[in-house]
């Protein structure tokens, strides 16, 4: 190699190692901002849903509402990073408005996955699962158990997803710690299995950057998770992803990202053509965070088994994407299509919302999580009312 050779690389190498420091402090500086006292003001009147839809507000003041689960009563769990709480909301009249709010447990570290089952409720911190459970039905949690004590910590993707299956076994999902990298532990970038109390894990699925929600397909049991491509790759690619987790399956991140298209800096051709592909590809750095089959008897017969996808949005994209709820058509089990459901967060060019995860709630609404906002906003259909 020349010296003008050495000298280009050196300099592109240079630009490559700035770059991804520059990305590196940007998400660091975000997920640093952490609770704050003072959170935009949720207008759900500025949100739109398609015709026959209404959208009202649920629940305020949460802080950064994260995750939802529905309790056996109906009442509707959901983790917020402000003072690492799960709070408890009731809807006690019917009227689709939360009228108690309650901090059912606090003291977790960055609480984000949450899931009910068998009576315990397990919450996903950052290096932890743990269970927490209400003995004296007081609407307080006063048993708590460490069921998963030593998840990866920390790094760029800190949340930690839980969920049960079918099978009784319990799902979670850890980040990579970085854009785009050889990670040293083989539990980042995957889906772990455990059984109901953390005993007997392992590596389910791997190659999964950042999975930040996954459901269980309710007519055949298979999980269908959101994948969060790398950064710094220009404004369209790689496509954002939902991906169908079968077990021992590798999802192909860091080595490649979409249709199996080699990542320039880890690429490996053999490798990638071994790799799951998407099973649905959607636009690049929309940030797709939770989802959610539709399995309720409110909204019309056609929207049943369909999939709503909340996207948190861009964070350093020229033309910022994201911030709403859309749609994905199921046909014959399958994607085949998207669509946007719940948009309006943004006036201004700035977000005043960002969506976190849809839930289906007993009364068949939508329930949408906002942790710019600190909200929960509940789409129910109301053309035939």
């Amino acid at each position: 190699m020349n010296g003008r050779m050495r000298s280009g690389s050196i300099q592109k190498l240079g630009v490559v190692l700035i770059l991804h420091m520059l990305a590196a402090f940007s998400l660091f500086a975000i997920l640093l901002r952490g609770p704050s006292t003072v959170w935009a003001a949720p207008t759900p009147e500025a949100l739109v849903a398609p015709a026959g839809f209404s959208v009202n507000l649920y629940a305020s003041d949460l802080g950064p509402a994260r995750f939802m689960a529905v309790g056996p009563a109906g009442e509707i769990y959901v983790t917020t990073r402000q003072n690492g709480s799960v709070i408890r909301l009731r809807d006690s009249n019917g009227d689709g408005v939360a009228d108690e709010s309650s901090v059912f447990a606090g003291g977790f570290e960055r609480p984000h996955g949450i899931a009910i089952h068998d009576g315990w409720v397990y919450v996903g911190e950052t290096g932890r699962i743990t269970r927490v459970t209400d003995t004296d039905q007081d609407g307080v949690a006063d048993n708590r158990e460490v069921v998963v004590p030593d998840l990866p910590a920390g790094g760029g993707h800190f949340t930690r997803t839980v969920g049960f299956g079918p099978d009784g076994k319990m799902y979670v999902t850890v980040g990579s710690s970085c854009n785009v990298c050889i990670e040293t532990d083989p539990r980042r970038a995957s889906m772990l299995q455990y059984n109901q109390d953390g005993s007997d894990g392992r590596i389910y699925a791997s190659g999964l950057r950042n999975s930040v929600g996954f459901a269980f397909q309710p007519t055949t049991g298979v999980i269908w998770a959101t994948d969060n491509g790398r950064d710094l790759l220009g404004d369209e690619f790689p496509p954002e992803e939902i991906n169908v987790i079968r077990d021992g399956a590798n999802y192909g991140w860091p080595h490649c990202h979409g249709n199996r298209e080699p990542d320039p800096q880890f690429g490996d051709a053999g490798l990638c053509a071994t790799t799951e592909p998407p099973a649905f590809k959607m636009q690049a750095h929309s940030a797709p965070l939770g989802l959610s089959f539709y399995d309720g008897a409110d909204f019309p017969p056609d929207y049943l088994g369909d999939v709503f996808v909340a996207f948190h949005g861009s964070w350093n994209r020229s033309e910022p994407t994201g911030y709403k709820v859309v749609r994905v058509h199921v046909s014959n089990g399958q994607p085949i299509s998207i669509e946007d459901f719940l948009t309006g967060f943004t006036a201004g060019g700035k977000a005043w919302g960002r969506p976190v995860q849809p839930i289906v709630g007993p009364d068949g609404a939508l329930y949408v999580s906002d942790d710019e906002a600190g909200a929960i906003y509940r789409v129910s259909y109301s053309a035939n009312r």
